[in-house]
């Protein structure tokens, strides 16, 4: 694509008539190895509640997205997850095709594939050792198989439906799912219908129902119901408590197509999702044309940028891809309550996703974002909490702080009104802030307060001002408290509640309760450390963090990373750190001793930090290019797990030249890659970034910058300046590291007083 073509589409986006199929460039097996746990099949729109896609084990290693690149594929189920971690989740509603009668449906099944799978947006192909191809597509709540047998066998063609299939769990930590039980029903149509229960998974949650609703295009020679005593049982319905459960179904052609719909509320609406979605005329290529157009209207068609580099457009589409593959929208499948608010689940956490997808989602799908803060909203309503993470309807797992806070927050303060209930808002915010939450689903692994939901060491918090060790993950959770508080303060100050105002914004403060100025490592002193219930710290070396894990005193990153984490109070960090050149240094020392983990999330703003000294943007710029760099657009194309698109996002806002600051209103600002970016932002309102007279590789500095055509001496932008109503960015870059960012420091609003309201 040449850039004259380029703005030719520019052009045409502006004016709403955009006809490229940016699809095209999405890879949808980018982060699917080496830890990413991308997930490749099919997902037919932003958000949707069906992912249909292969089950792949190799007998060792979790496969969190049902996916793995080597290995036997054992069944296409229509239910997944993608950038999940713990233990998988879903995988059900299985079909698996089979060559000639199948006398035992409890048998290892599953084949080897003769060839790699190959799946752009809205298809999935698979090719079988035993030379039985399989293709897929889907919409929102339904899903099409295609089963393409070998020919002149003169054997049946089979397809076992196994309701008992789950994906499992190698790593032995309790967090596997099991089968509960399940119902099973032959019509005299021709068609099937039942449910599976199911538990566990990442999130620990108890028994929960799909309903699923399945036609075939042709009529079966023969079908049966099977349990776990093979198939003795051929009556029209089976129902059964903890044993194997589902349907073989022979044929005598070798072409066979399969409709399935699913629902979590009854067999009579997955038969009505799956005949308002998929009649019996759809086809793999219909549905598939489907899919691309709804991506490229509703996610791709927002972004457009001027290079004609494969690699660029792959990176920038498959990214924006893998961020809107979860949460899902359940809208009219909740099972829990009634309610006309919107629906979503699968939220996989926003401890991940609050730093920097959930400002991006925003920009990119406002009218869905609107829709999600209203479903956290009501969730907490009905469910009593907000989630950090929810799946299959239920609340869990809460690794630090109750990070829906942060997300309210920032909706709040860009601006966010709509249909949100504000009040209702802030009502759930107090609630994680002041309601202990109780431990009745004890977590193995954190057995000391609840991981479900809220904040399970506020006991400590409210006490003390900060978390002593009898809570596990003190320190990091201490942190994100005050980060959490933070977000209160700002809603409640906009809402005019100015004694609840006052009591956040002082308690966002309280990191500072952890902060040992004699703690030393590597030349510097200060750090948040563990505290005793008399107030005497706990000796802990800064860059020792014991595992990281769940039981320990931080989570996921070491005390080097956790100090710089109240992202609300870094004048107040620099002052403690020793002023400009010392905070320089300690960013530096990130990096010169590699306790930066560009796939870890806590770590996910130290490296723009720079900005806050004045003249030292340019180290930003550096260290996002360097980051940058372990990124591609291929299998390993992550450089840790997508966390949902987390990760994605963090490359994407690179692209942009920005990084926000959750929960407030400010953009710290890099360096775009491309010499022309345009954003539509709804509303006939879009920002255009332009660069000149530099490259994204070997001058990447910015020598001078212009916002809405005035030129700019801050390090950093608002949602007002460039967002709320659109505007410009006209960036000129070079290799000189020129100290050009001289005007006001990025605002540290808990580093001063607090305003008069």
């Amino acid at each position: 694509m040449s850039k004259s073509n380029l703005a030719t589409i520019l052009t045409l986006a502006a004016t709403g008539s955009a006809a490229v199929d940016y699809s095209q460039y999405v890879n949808v097996f980018m982060g699917t190895k080496d830890g990413g746990n991308r997930f490749p099949g099919v997902v037919a729109a932003p958000f949707a509640m069906t992912k249909l896609g292969p089950d792949v084990q190799n007998g060792k290693t979790d496969a969190y997205s049902g996916y793995l690149p080597d290995g036997r594929i054992w069944g296409f189920s229509m239910m997944h997850e993608s950038g999940t971690g713990g233990a998988p989740k879903y995988g059900v509603a299985s079909q698996m095709p089979v060559i000639g009668y199948v006398s035992d449906p409890l048998a290892d099944l599953s084949q080897l594939r003769s060839s790699e799978d190959q799946g752009g947006v809205g298809w999935y192909r698979s090719n079988l050792a035993n030379n039985i191809t399989v293709q897929l597509a889907a919409t929102e709540h339904a899903g099409l198989y295609s089963y393409d047998f070998p020919r002149g066998t003169n054997t049946s063609s089979s397809i076992v439906v196994d309701v008992s299939h789950v994906l499992p769990s190698f790593r032995g930590l309790g967090w596997e799912q099991h089968y509960s039980g399940g119902t099973f029903k032959l019509l005299d149509d021709g068609h099937y219908e039942g449910s599976g229960t199911y538990n566990n998974g990442w999130n620990l949650s108890p028994d929960w129902t799909i309903y699923f609703c399945g036609r075939f295009s042709q009529e079966a020679a023969s079908s049966r119901i099977f349990s776990e005593n093979i198939a003795t049982n051929y009556s029209s319905t089976w129902f059964a408590d903890t044993v194997r459960l589902g349907g073989v179904f022979s044929f005598n052609e070798t072409e066979v197509t399969s409709r399935v719909g699913i629902s979590f509320v009854s067999t009579t609406k997955a038969c009505q999702n799956l005949d308002d979605e998929i009649d019996e005329n759809a086809s793999i290529q219909s549905l598939t044309e489907a899919a691309k157009a709804r991506w490229n209207k509703d996610i791709f068609d927002k972004i457009q940028i001027s290079s004609n580099n494969t690699e660029n457009l792959q990176l920038l589409y498959s990214s924006l891809y893998g961020m809107f593959l979860i949460p899902s929208n359940r809208t009219g499948e909740n099972p829990g309550w009634s309610s006309s608010e919107p629906y979503y689940d699968d939220v996989f956490t926003l401890w991940d996703t609050h730093r920097c997808h959930i400002s991006l989602f925003q920009i990119v799908q406002p009218t869905a974002y609107e829709e999600f803060i209203r479903s956290l909203i009501d969730i907490q309503r009905h469910d009593g909490f907000m989630p950090d993470a929810r799946s299959s309807n239920f609340n869990g797992r809460v690794q630090g702080g109750s990070n829906a806070d942060n997300v309210l927050a920032d909706a709040y303060v860009k601006g966010v009104r709509g249909s949100v209930n504000w009040e209702d808002g802030f009502s759930a915010m107090r609630t994680n802030a002041e309601v202990t939450p109780p431990n009745t689903l004890i977590d193995p692994k954190a057995p000391d307060s609840s991981t479900k939901e809220g904040r399970g060491a506020l006991p400590d918090w409210l006490q003390y001002g900060y978390i002593t060790p009898r809570f596990t993950r003190a320190v990091s959770r201490a942190v994100e408290y005050s980060t959490n508080d933070f977000g209160l303060y700002q809603v409640a100050a906009g809402l005019g509640k100015t004694e609840d105002a006052a009591t956040y914004f002082n308690r966002s403060r309280n990191w500072r309760n952890h902060w040992n100025p004699n703690a030393t490592s590597e030349g510097h002193s200060g750090f948040v450390v563990p505290r005793q219930v008399n107030g005497s710290f706990v000796p802990q070396g800064p860059k020792d963090c014991g595992g990281c894990y769940w039981g320990d005193a931080y989570y996921e990153d070491n005390a080097w990373i956790y100090s710089m984490n109240a992202i609300h109070d870094v004048a107040e960090l620099k002052e403690r750190i020793g002023g400009d050149e010392r905070f320089i240094d300690r960013l530096d020392k990130l990096f010169d001793l590699k306790i930066f983990n560009a796939g870890n999330e806590p770590g996910f703003t130290s490296p723009y930090l720079y900005n806050f000294v004045h003249g030292q943007q340019w180290r930003s710029v550096a260290r996002a290019r360097a980051i940058s760099a372990l990124y591609n657009s291929g299998e390993s194309g992550l450089p840790g797990n997508s966390d949902a698109g987390a990760m994605e996002s963090l490359l994407v806002w690179q692209m942009i030249g920005l990084w926000p600051m959750t929960g407030q209103t400010t953009f710290l600002i890099l360096a775009p890659w491309f010499d022309r970016m345009m954003i539509t932002l709804g509303n006939d309102k879009t920002l255009v970034i332009s660069t000149t007279g530099g490259n994204r590789d070997s001058a990447p500095y910015v020598q001078s910058l212009k916002v809405n055509g005035e030129p700019w001496d801050k390090s950093w932008v608002t949602w007002a300046d460039i967002f709320a109503n659109g505007g410009t960015l006209d960036f000129v870059l070079g290799t000189d590291k020129v100290e050009w960012s001289t005007g006001d420091l990025p605002p540290s609003p808990a580093s001063v007083e607090m305003p008069t309201l």
